[in-house]
């Protein structure tokens, strides 16, 4: 009787620590499947974003948006970035006077070729500071408008360097198409170039996605499940993305 009544107690007491292990994982699984995806998408988040700046830049100088990975990393490496190099700024007198970025531009455009063509000066067009040195000091109209020391040069930059100051090489700059702790994956990229708005105006669109399951498919799967469950029921993309193939929104992610 003895033992019946201790092989009783121990299989209670067995059930009883069995079922606080059970408790205690309802409770720490989501806690810990939520931990993990946070600092996962972190990473997620980062290259999408990058994904998108380097999408912007070729949509900037082609036109268009492109869902070939392969083209826009060959753009990143071998494109070169123009910029704007400005010195100078106009006065709210200036402005008063009806000169603008526009005009003061223009004005120095004018002056510089005046400048060239004269075969006495023999300035050399690649020696920029030279060449706004003469023409600050000496050309008529440049100094009518006081447009001394303002000065505007597009030159080219680095690519890579300029979009990333320096975070990415032709190496590295792969990494931004590959979904992180996903094996290997790439983003699934799509774009509607021909989108147009009701009022007739065309706007290119884009949009990078990364599933849940394309980085968290090693997590718990019923927590995953659960998740992907919950998102659709919202009418939620199940996973992280930018912009949108269906209506413009600015390139913006789903967690902004």
């Amino acid at each position: 009787m003895k033992a019946t009544r201790l092989i009783v107690i121990c299989a209670l007491t067995i059930a009883a620590v069995i079922m606080a292990i059970f408790c205690v994982q309802s409770v720490t699984t989501p806690i810990k499947f939520e931990d993990t995806r946070a600092q996962r998408e972190v990473a997620v988040i980062k290259n999408l974003v990058d994904l998108r700046t380097a999408e912007v830049e070729y949509h900037h100088q082609k036109g268009a948006f492109t869902a070939n990975l392969d083209s826009l990393l060959l753009f990143l490496k071998t494109a070169p970035k123009k910029e704007l190099m400005k010195e100078g700024s106009l006065t709210d007198k200036q402005l008063e006077a009806g000169l603008n970025e526009q005009k003061a531009i223009k004005i120095l455009d004018a002056a510089k070729k005046k400048a060239l063509k004269d075969k006495k000066l023999n300035l050399d067009p690649n020696d920029k500071d030279a060449l706004y040195a003469y023409i600050w000091e000496n050309d008529a109209e440049v100094k009518k408008n006081g447009l001394q020391g303002f000065r505007r040069d597009t030159i080219e930059l680095n690519m890579l360097q300029s979009l990333y100051k320096g975070e990415y090489d032709e190496t590295s700059i792969d990494g931004i198409i590959l979904i992180p702790f996903s094996e290997g994956k790439r983003f699934e990229v799509e774009v509607n170039n021909d989108y147009t708005t009701s009022q007739g105006i065309r706007v290119p669109l884009f949009e990078a996605r990364a599933p849940f399951e394309s980085y968290l498919s090693d997590l718990n799967e019923q927590e995953l499940v659960n998740l992907i469950d919950r998102e659709t029921k919202l009418d939620h993309y199940a996973g992280l993305k930018v912009g949108d193939i269906y209506a413009p929104n600015n390139n913006a992610g789903n967690w902004e």
